[in-house]
């Protein structure tokens, strides 16, 4: 037994690895554009090491953590915050790639999202009364409309925002349709839920340079497509509070990197350790855990077993508040405004 669990560990450090050396490789195979007047194949192949101290600091000033916002107390004296998050992508970012694939059954994969995966995962959710999070492109619903009413019957789940087509944002360079994107997505969903969509993430998590204030312009509480801090805070632009709340997402907590299309690993159980680990360490420092699955990963069976005996661990634990994302924007901006 502890040796198949070496060589189970010994697995996912390998393909962790993998995955950190594809998007290494991945960005090194663009680099910035070069600076006016100097060629792409000298120096401003590599810019920053060219910059001055000011320089650097405006290159990342457009999108910046600010306030931490980890309240002093969680409702009813909870020691920390746990949101369940899916995002219910399903045959959405094939489409919006034009579904270049000729590979019809990679597509009924991700259909798999809306006809089995998400109604297990309501059934486990529903059976021990905790509230969720579904992001969800409105492709998505469009294609499978029964969804929302799924997980509408219940009374404490909530739909939020995940792009019209999961389109990668930042390579629509435009604002304009940015904007419109999202504005749709915006509409559609109030129209079939008779409530607008407070919280967004993004396609593939990507924030372009409009991103937030397109966000801003449309009046939503919170985003949650960032990772600089592994708990609410303040979203800053060019050394300005927002006024929107993040509340990041991070890779470790997300399926999608570890099972992968073919599975990836053989062990749900190493994958569901990994967030329980990130559950203790929160619950110790009393911040928030949020957890972002897939219907059509998670909601594969035996997946869907270890997602339940998580979800046992966790309520388990004296002082859990699940809440859906709204719930908990809406609660670190209150207290925030009382700190003021």
């Amino acid at each position: 037994m502890q040796r198949l669990q070496l060589l189970q560990r010994n697995a996912l450090i390998a393909v962790a690895g993998v995955l950190a050396t594809a998007t290494f490789v991945a960005v090194r195979a663009q680099p910035p554009a070069p600076q006016q007047g100097e060629s792409a194949r000298g120096p401003a192949a590599l810019p920053g090491i060219r910059w001055s101290e000011e320089q650097l600091k405006q290159a990342v000033a457009p999108l910046r953590a600010g306030r931490k916002l980890t309240p002093k107390s969680w409702p009813n004296g909870a020691k920390v915050a746990v949101c369940v998050s899916f995002d219910v992508d399903n045959e959405s970012p094939a489409l919006a790639r034009g579904n270049t694939n000729p590979d019809l059954s990679a597509m009924s994969d991700t259909e798999f999202g809306s006809t089995e995966g998400l109604p297990r995962i309501l059934r486990i959710l529903d059976e021990r009364g905790i509230p969720a999070s579904f992001y969800i492109p409105a492709v998505s619903n469009i294609l499978a409309p029964e969804m929302v009413t799924q997980i509408m019957k219940s009374g404490h789940h909530e739909i939020a925002l995940h792009g019209w087509i999961h389109e990668p944002v930042v390579t629509l360079n435009n604002a304009a349709e940015e904007e419109r994107l999202l504005k749709q997505a915006i509409d559609y969903f109030a129209k079939v839920t008779g409530k607008k969509p407070v919280g967004s993430r993004t396609g593939g998590w990507a924030i372009s340079p409009y991103t937030i204030g397109i966000e801003q312009k449309l009046g939503l509480l919170y985003d949650s497509s960032m990772m600089a801090m592994d708990e609410p805070y303040e979203i800053v632009a060019n050394g300005k509070n927002t006024g929107l709340i993040e509340l990041p997402v991070t890779w470790v907590q997300d399926d999608a990197p570890y099972f992968g299309r073919q599975g990836a690993l053989p062990s749900p159980e190493l994958i569901f350790g990994v967030y329980k680990d990130e559950f203790d360490m929160a619950y110790q420092e009393g911040t928030m855990v949020m957890l972002t699955m897939h219907p059509h990963v998670s909601g594969r069976r035996s997946r869907a077993v270890h997602l339940a005996r998580l979800l046992d661990y966790m309520k388990a634990k004296p002082g859990v508040w699940f809440a859906t994302g709204e719930q908990i924007a809406m609660y670190v901006k209150q207290q925030a405004a009382r700190t003021h």
